[in-house]
């Protein structure tokens, strides 16, 4: 009988694309995600992204948690709280469960509030 590898995933691993690097394509992390260089693709990832001051997002990102710096043109879908730092800027449609604009961020487009019902699941706060 074989045996079973079993692959041990560490979700606090922190990857990190640096300034004046680009990268066409999309991106698959189980760990934390900083983009501090210019992504034209999607960025998903199973804990949290951070778009750095100098980071450029040209496409979509998908997390539980994230936070902008930088500049994000594209969709944003975040699980639970997406953070919009000053110095964003973020020119497209978000989804997200909580939302957080700080003074001095940018955005432009349409956000849509997941909220939970009465009976744990999953609404739009758009009727």
């Amino acid at each position: 009988m074989a045996k079973k590898e079993t692959q041990v995933v560490d979700t606090n691993a922190h990857n990190q694309l640096i300034n004046g690097t680009i990268v066409k394509g999309d991106i698959i992390s189980n760990g934390n995600f900083k983009v501090d260089g210019k992504v034209i693709g999607t960025i998903t990832s199973e804990n949290r992204v951070v778009i750095g001051e100098t980071g450029v997002v040209e496409g979509e990102i998908k997390s539980n948690s994230i936070q902008i710096f930088g500049n994000v043109q594209g969709f944003v879908h975040c699980d639970d709280i997406l953070v919009l730092k000053p110095t964003s800027v973020v020119v497209g449609d978000i989804k997200t469960k909580k939302l957080v604009v700080e003074i001095g961020a940018v955005f432009s487009g349409n956000c849509d509030m997941v909220v939970q019902n009465t009976k744990g699941k999953e609404e739009n706060s758009k009727k």
